[in-house]
């Protein structure tokens, strides 16, 4: 069995953190360093490639090759995005497409992927402050999240990596809610979307014949008690204090949605019934200083957590809607991403 790895961004210093986990706490084995700004990237497991996305002039997605073994990332390739910089990237198709969200260039692309090599896009789709982008399990559907149009851009993606819009183009978030990363449960009948303003998690309701997104209902993940304002485009999270939401994944069995919060610097849990709808969390664990992103283990056992304002990511294990920290371990300045790999 290979010997899981985490794999951290530190957008403060440019580099990505490589930790080895032995069941029980994480080591650091290396640190690949020129990656300016990277704050976002995606593992294809598979075939031990690294997809990260860099700041700079131009911005671009640069291709690392992982060594199990020793922990080092390798530059294989680069493609520049001269029309801005990427704040998400994921994989589809067996990793054969990449596809790309720009949150300040307002923009989101397609791109095909051969031998670890980025393409020229495809196909380019316009929404407000993009923040994220994820596709159907079998790749013929792709959502972008526009936190800045309060909407989910759902597109079909053509056998030529074309993608056409769905009717509607847009499936509507509620009002000024700041919608910003996406999930789609293991049957793929529900997505849920983390908002960055409203402290809430959205459920759309999905078509699996036509892709097509439709809001239901959302639940909580922010904690009463801290007295949070609803947050707002351009404004400051810390004054007034305001929901400033970030990340989402699913725990063990889909039994709970975790969330993170940032002003509070808290993780949650929702709940989820058996009819996908999501209960408001209750229990709220502190963590890093701004925890921008997190991951579960694949067995949804542990969980780890980076901070934008932490130089250091913590380890959790996870018991139910609860998380007691093994560790904390060294990882860099303006850690912001993690995924296990």
């Amino acid at each position: 069995m290979t010997t899981p790895l985490l794999l951290v961004a530190n957008a403060g210093e440019g580099s990505i953190s490589v930790f080895r986990f032995d069941g029980a706490s994480l080591t650091r084995l290396s640190v690949a360093p020129g990656l300016t700004g990277c704050s976002n990237f995606v593992v294809d497991a598979a075939r031990d490639l690294v997809y990260a996305s860099v700041k700079g002039s131009p911005a671009g997605i640069v291709t690392l090759r992982l060594d199990r073994e020793s922990g080092e990332l390798t530059e294989v390739s680069r493609r520049d995005t001269p029309r801005g910089g990427l704040n998400y990237v994921a994989l589809t198709r067996d990793g054969s497409v990449l596809l790309g969200a720009a949150y300040s260039a307002n923009y989101g692309l397609i791109a095909p992927v051969t031998d670890g090599e980025v393409g020229e896009p495809t196909s380019i789709v316009e929404h407000r402050h993009l923040h994220s982008v994820a596709a159907s399990a079998d790749g013929r559907f792709a959502y972008f999240v526009s936190l800045g149009d309060d909407l989910v851009g759902q597109y079909a993606i053509t056998d030529d990596l074309e993608l056409e819009p769905l009717d509607p183009v847009g499936a509507a978030a509620p009002a000024g809610s700041g919608p910003r990363h996406i999930v789609l449960n293991g049957a793929e009948s529900f997505a849920y979307v983390i908002t960055e303003f409203s402290g809430e998690v959205l459920r759309f309701e999905r078509d699996q014949a036509t892709g097509v997104l439709s809001f239901t209902d959302a639940a909580s993940f922010a904690d009463a008690l801290q007295g949070l304002q609803p947050g707002a485009l351009g404004g400051n999270p810390l004054e007034p204090r305001s929901i400033w939401g970030a990340d989402i994944h699913w725990g063990a069995d889909e039994q709970y949605l975790w969330t993170s919060e940032r002003t509070t610097s808290t993780l949650a849990p929702l709940k989820v019934s058996e009819d996908g709808s999501l209960e408001d969390a209750r229990a709220f664990t502190v963590t890093q200083q701004q925890p921008r992103g997190f991951a579960l283990s694949p067995d949804g056992r542990f969980l780890v957590a980076a901070g934008e304002e932490a130089t250091e990511v913590a380890l959790y294990e996870v018991r139910g809607d609860h998380l007691t920290e093994l560790q904390q371990v060294e990882t860099g300045s303006g850690a912001n991403w993690v995924r296990w790999a």
